[in-house]
């Protein structure tokens, strides 16, 4: 897996002042984006042991409120395999921080059992995301008076978890 960029004081990808990776790799393609060059997956650096890391370091600060997952699109499943093991460790290592993820899948319907995207690992990777913003970026709906989302038609989701 490849990564484009990380923030580590990041306000405008969820609330507070965040540590956000933006991921490598994305298929749907929307009209608009904002981050196009992230489409291909091999943009960017490649994530490595260090990559996570530095991003657990970056989390460290009492001032940092959370971890947010956006891209590309982390839910590619080729994504997957990797980010479930930072989400792990972010969870295990600072369990007050909360987790965002963006995906341009929809919840209910790619990312359950039997969904376009639905991998091994994707159960145990939503476990670890409190908010979810889901939905492709749409031209026509974009609304910049939006907090956390681009176009009216996305959903912020908090998911609840036992």
């Amino acid at each position: 897996m490849n990564y484009a960029n990380i923030k580590n004081y990041d306000v405008a990808d969820g609330p507070g002042v965040r540590v956000s990776l933006f991921v490598s790799g994305c298929r749907h393609h929307c009209r608009g984006c904002f981050n196009a060059e992230t489409w291909d997956f091999d943009f960017g650096q490649p994530y490595t042991k260090e990559t996570e890391d530095e991003i657990l370091k970056f989390l460290e600060p009492d001032y940092i409120q959370g971890f947010t997952l956006l891209g590309g699109e982390p839910f590619e499943p080729e994504n997957q395999v990797e980010l479930v093991g930072l989400l792990r460790r972010i969870r295990q290592s600072f369990p007050k921080k909360d987790i965002w993820c963006y995906t341009g899948y929809l919840y209910d319907v790619d990312l359950v059992e039997g969904g376009k995207v639905f991998t091994d690992v994707t159960r145990e990777m939503l476990s670890y995301v409190d908010v979810l913003v889901d939905g492709e970026f749409v031209e026509a709906e974009r609304d910049l008076t939006l907090r956390f989302r681009g176009s009216r038609n996305q959903r912020i989701i908090e998911l609840l978890h036992d």
